[in-house]
């Protein structure tokens, strides 16, 4: 029937996850409009489209079980020299992350981890050092917090965009109305975007 590549992951929300998609193609990663802005729970991973109905209703059986956490976003940080990835910082939430994707990793799609897990928001891979400079500089004190009340699993299609497939709201949401979530739209959105501290 075919392979197809997923990926799972709990959206950045507005209208902070413009904003940071915003900031990694100024810092010039190619990838940026392809990469709604995200806290990843199962990376990029191959499977068999006949395991994705049982994939689904495991995804399900998670998030029924899940409560709403706060998230909080804080500063920033390097994987460097190990990978050329810089990344803001999950400075709340990261305890709740790796509960849930431990979850999600042990249902029909089994996936090893290359690296120990460390939840994270992604702001540039794969470029100069001098770009990954500047972005782990210029967003050095930038500040982010919401509730986490879903993830979503997310398809790759043919031309590398991950386009969102379906949320996974959590059994126990907060009661009150949340931030947006950001659409897994490919476009630019702009280029007019402040940078720095941003509101919790």
């Amino acid at each position: 029937m075919g392979n197809r590549m997923i990926g799972v992951s709990i959206a950045v929300p507005e209208p902070y996850g413009s904003l940071l998609q915003q900031c990694r193609a100024d810092f010039g990663d190619p990838l940026a409009y392809c990469i709604p802005t995200h806290v990843t729970l199962l990376p990029p991973t191959e499977v068999d489209i006949a395991v994705l109905p049982a994939f689904r209703e495991h995804l399900s059986e998670v998030a029924a079980v899940c409560h709403a956490f706060p998230m909080r976003l804080e500063g920033t940080a390097s994987f460097r020299p190990l990978t050329p990835v810089v990344f803001v910082e999950l400075a709340q939430g990261g305890l709740d992350c790796a509960e849930l994707q431990e979850r999600v990793r042990s249902g029909p799609v089994r996936r090893e981890l290359q690296f120990p897990y460390h939840p994270h928001v992604t702001i540039g891979h794969g470029i100069a050092d001098e770009a990954l400079d500047r972005a782990q500089m210029e967003l050095a004190d930038f500040t982010a917090a919401w509730t986490a009340s879903c993830f979503s699993l997310y398809e790759q299609d043919d031309e590398g965009v991950w386009r969102p497939l379906r949320d996974y709201p959590f059994g126990a949401a907060a009661p009150h109305p949340l931030l947006p979530q950001q659409p897994g739209a490919c476009e630019p959105l702009g280029t007019a975007s402040a940078r720095g501290t941003q509101p919790a």
